[in-house]
């Protein structure tokens, strides 16, 4: 079982920068993948970036590439997401997930088992 804890969230102008953090519990976390996903007012939650068990591969949506960087520290149990170059449309309530299957070589952009209970994120125009 792995519980997950996401930090970070705010309020931020168009153009700023925010960190997002997922702290995770569970003995497990290190050997499964994670991704963090959000969901915006009236639309379905959607993939943003995803990164495997050891971190040797990541994935982003086009929407986020380039200004979001995703990475994790498996000793201190932890998914970060840098995010740069903030717009109006990254808006959404931020979920962090974690894989229920260990050692997955690639980064799925669906499946997860574990899900965080979400950070705001708000960025003005």
């Amino acid at each position: 079982q792995i519980q997950l804890v996401e930090s970070g969230g705010g309020l931020v102008q168009a153009g700023g920068s925010l960190k997002l953090s997922c702290t995770a519990s569970g003995a497990t976390f290190g050997s499964v993948g994670s991704a963090w996903f959000r969901q915006a007012p009236g639309k379905d939650r959607e993939f943003v970036a995803g990164i495997t068990w050891q971190g040797s591969s990541t994935d982003y949506s086009s929407s986020v590439w380039g200004r979001f960087t995703i990475s994790r520290d498996n000793a201190k149990n932890t998914v970060d997401l840098q995010m740069l170059n903030l717009k109006p449309e990254d808006t959404a309530v931020y979920y962090c997930a974690a894989d229920g299957r260990a050692y997955r070589a690639v980064v799925m952009r669906e499946g997860y088992k574990y899900w965080g209970q979400g950070t705001q994120v708000t960025v003005s125009s």
